[in-house]
């Protein structure tokens, strides 16, 4: 008889042949509980999608304000139902769009912001009151939020009723992605100061998304990504609860995100153990009381480390199955990848088609008419349970390196990902890990040719030209107020109402972002290895 091959998933769990009720605890129902009520293992809602979809959140922005507002208002008119804002490089890092470094990046891959009247015009004619608004965005995160409470301001919209998340997780940029300007304890400070002014003034907004996702996507595996989501969020609530802040007064703002890539029953397996174990994190660390503490809400970004550029109609496949994944495993809200973003921005043909997958996925397939449909599977509990318990393994790790800051400080992280990411391209070197169009399945002249998207050069000379206009006419005011934001940058107060008069005032973001810079300094990585 031949003897199969073992077989295992991306994060290296054994696959047994066959599972049977024998491979799952006893008590298992009575320890799953029912959706809506902790430990959440089912869906953070007792109805899920009976009473509401998820959110359909396709990721956009390029060129200028102007230009960016006109694809969001297709994507609305096309019937997507919240925004996602994608940044340009120079705004991530801190420049302005006339920093000589800066000009080849600006509007390149994301939508260039320099000041509120940016803002302002990115939301042109879009009501703020309406409109759940995510913004991708790290180092500059509390600028960026001060110049969108001001586009709201003029638009007559009361700041409290403004709804969407700000990522402000600064330490997967330190892990993984590197868009950091500040140290380390600086940064963090910032994290804290923009929690701790939205847990008063805007209660609709979720001030944090912590995010394993860029991890993910830069090569580690989902028991890896799971682990340090949740040492970073326990790393964000015990800098709040040191500051002062009860848990349960800005835990039940906290969000989560999280990469959904074509493993499909680990990836859920992983998102039904994230909300487990965060519900028993926030109770037994941190003492949560109000069930909404204990409450995952997570936003997935499909996988566009999974996409190739042979091949490129392959990614429709390859999106929807990632979409399903998110689904499945309970999504708040999804981004799904264009079949052409391996090669550029997506085009207007891509990104309708990545809504109408979500669309299809909604209201064709049935999906969404019961809550965690993989609940009771031999399979995928037996795997929840074993993500489950090798995460907490991993989150134990770092505790005991100090928590998720001296972590990264020592490159554990670091590390895991690149070990990882090293392991995933032996494998597919060798053949031994399958990429049809890539290193199977490859036919010669067999390559789809498409249209790509190009970015307008206008759109940065206009840019540039707007902010030199920008600041000929300000006033005065400008001036002070920034000499009050660095003062208060040496200071402990919350900096957020010093960053709100400095942008009234017509401050820049590069102004504001070198004030912080000359208080602390930059970070420059040290060598790992």
């Amino acid at each position: 008889m031949t003897v199969e091959a073992s077989r295992t998933t991306d994060s290296g769990i054994e696959v047994e042949r066959i599972y049977k009720a024998r491979d799952n605890p006893t008590d298992l129902e009575a320890r799953l509980g029912d959706p809506g009520q902790p430990p959440f293992t089912r869906g953070p809602y007792p109805n899920m999608y009976r009473e509401r979809l998820w959110t359909m959140r396709q990721y956009a922005g390029y060129g200028s304000a102007s230009d960016t507002n006109a694809r969001f208002r297709y994507l609305l008119g096309q019937g997507q139902t919240a925004l996602s804002v994608a940044f340009d490089l120079p705004t991530q890092l801190g420049f302005d769009s006339t920093t000589t470094e800066a000009l080849p990046e600006v509007g390149r891959v994301g939508v260039a912001i320099d000041t509120a009247d940016d803002m302002t015009e990115l939301f042109r004619d879009l009501p703020l009151d309406q409109l759940s608004v995510n913004f991708t965005i790290n180092a500059t995160a509390p600028i960026i939020l001060a110049f969108y409470i001001i586009a709201a301001e003029r638009q007559g919209v009361d700041p409290a009723q403004l709804s969407g998340t700000l990522q402000n997780d600064i330490l997967k940029e330190f892990v993984a992605r590197k868009t950091y300007i500040y140290p380390p304890e600086p940064s963090m400070r910032l994290v804290g100061d923009i929690v701790e002014y939205c847990t008063t003034e805007l209660p609709r907004f979720n001030p944090i998304s912590i995010t394993g996702y860029h991890a993910r996507e830069a090569g580690c595996n989902a028991i890896q990504e799971l682990a340090l989501t949740m040492s970073s969020a326990i790393a964000y609530s015990t800098l709040l609860t040191e500051r002062g802040l009860r848990f349960d007064d800005f835990a039940p703002r906290l969000s989560f995100h999280f990469a959904t890539t074509l493993e499909l029953f680990e990836e859920v397996a992983k998102l039904r153990a994230s909300r487990r174990i965060w519900a028993n994190i926030a109770r037994d660390r941190f003492g949560a009381s109000n069930p909404d503490s204990m409450r995952l809400r997570f936003f997935s970004g499909c996988s566009g480390s999974t996409l190739t550029a042979q091949q490129p109609l392959n990614n429709v496949v390859r999106s929807t199955v990632q979409c399903l994944g998110a689904v499945l495993g309970g999504a708040q809200s999804i981004h799904v990848m264009g079949y052409d973003e391996a090669m550029a921005i997506p085009s207007t043909d891509a990104v309708t088609l990545a809504l109408r997958t979500q669309q299809i996925v909604a209201h064709e397939t049935g999906v969404a008419d019961t809550v965690d449909p993989f609940a009771g599977s031999f399979f995928v509990e037996a795997l929840t349970d074993e993500v489950e318990q090798r995460a907490l393994e991993l989150v134990k790790v770092i505790d005991d390196s100090g928590g998720a800051v001296a972590a990264i400080e020592a490159g554990i992280p670091q590390r895991w990902i690149a070990e990882n990411a090293f392991r995933i391209e032996t494998a597919m070197a060798d053949g031994s890990k399958v990429k049809v169009g890539v290193n199977a399945y490859v036919s010669e002249g067999d390559e789809d040719e498409l249209e790509l998207f190009e970015v307008d050069e206008g759109g940065r000379d206009s840019q540039v030209a707007r902010l030199r206009q920008h600041l000929e006419r300000r006033g005065d005011s400008a001036s002070a107020a920034l000499v009050a934001l660095a003062a208060g940058s040496r200071s402990d107060e919350n900096i957020m109402p010093l960053l709100l008069d400095a942008a009234r005032a017509g401050a820049t973001l590069g102004e504001m972002s070198d004030i912080f810079q000359r208080a602390w300094g930059t970070y420059k990585e040290p060598a790992l290895w």
